[in-house]
């Protein structure tokens, strides 16, 4: 499929979930083809020294928001921190989430209910919040991050999953809504990759095989470069092939292959 490297110079591009991982890498990588970043998550020492790295690399503007993204309201927030700084978005990185590994029974109500807060709710609000600005720019991309476990259920990690589920389809959804307005959409789903993920999920032994951000960044901006960018994509050859068999194997069989695994 012809591709041919996008560059965002004159652009701004917001990623959440910056502080490290695979935000980080996409502040970088965008950074990198020119364009200004807005970075947002907790915490602010982190944003700051990528905010210094990057404008010192690369002669660009980074602005610092450190902010719970967990918190109701947080997309008429964001909204009203770029207002203030006179800052219009042309791409959005929907990257903010976190997982919780363990029976549902066992989870802690209120940790379910922040997971979800923060993967669906705020996601959905600052993709509804944006989309607009992002489809009138006409010059950047959306892309949420879902992963592979969107693709099947995923038992002892049945809320996470879900909610990746509900973050593929919902990017899917938009990326045809939105098929002729010359934005970019993509659902970027990764596998197991070398952050801070698996030790917050209390995972740390299922992480085998791992990708690194820069592998899975690189899969999504190989899929926005293409001339016909698709609304979905899969980082890594084995994971694409999981994934892909997961719609093709009985959905019992899927499951059950998805239990021994994470049990």
């Amino acid at each position: 499929m012809t591709t041919s490297e996008m560059t965002y110079r004159g652009t701004t591009a917001m990623i959440t979930g910056a502080s490290s991982g695979i935000g980080a890498e996409f502040a970088a990588r965008f950074a990198e083809r020119g364009a200004d970043v807005v970075l947002v998550a907790r915490r602010e020492d982190r944003l700051r020294a990528l905010a210094a790295e990057l404008e010192e690399r690369h002669n660009i503007t980074a602005t610092v928001l450190p902010l719970d993204l967990g918190v109701a309201g947080i997309a008429a927030t964001l909204r009203r921190e770029l207002d203030d700084r006179g800052i219009r978005v042309d791409t959005l990185i929907g990257n903010a989430g976190f997982g919780a590994r363990g029976a549902i029974l066992a989870e802690d109500p209120d940790r379910l209910a922040a997971m979800i807060q923060l993967n669906v709710v705020a996601l959905t609000a600052i993709t509804r919040e944006f989309l607009p600005d992002l489809v009138a720019s006409g010059r950047g991309a959306l892309v949420n991050v879902a992963s592979v476990v969107a693709y099947q259920p995923t038992p002892y990690m049945a809320v996470y999953g879900a909610t990746k589920a509900f973050v593929l389809s919902l990017t899917e959804a938009i990326a045809y809504e939105t098929r002729d307005t010359g934005l970019r959409v993509l659902a970027l789903s990764p596998g197991s990759t070398a952050t801070e993920f698996f030790e917050i999920a209390g995972a740390e032994e299922v992480a085998r095989g791992m990708q690194t951000p820069a592998q899975v960044v690189e899969t999504a901006l190989k899929a926005l470069d293409r001339r016909s960018t698709p609304p979905s994509v899969v980082s890594g050859a084995t994971n694409a092939v999981a994934s892909m068999l997961s719609g093709i194997i009985p959905r019992r069989v899927v499951l059950e292959a998805s239990g021994r695994l994470l049990a």
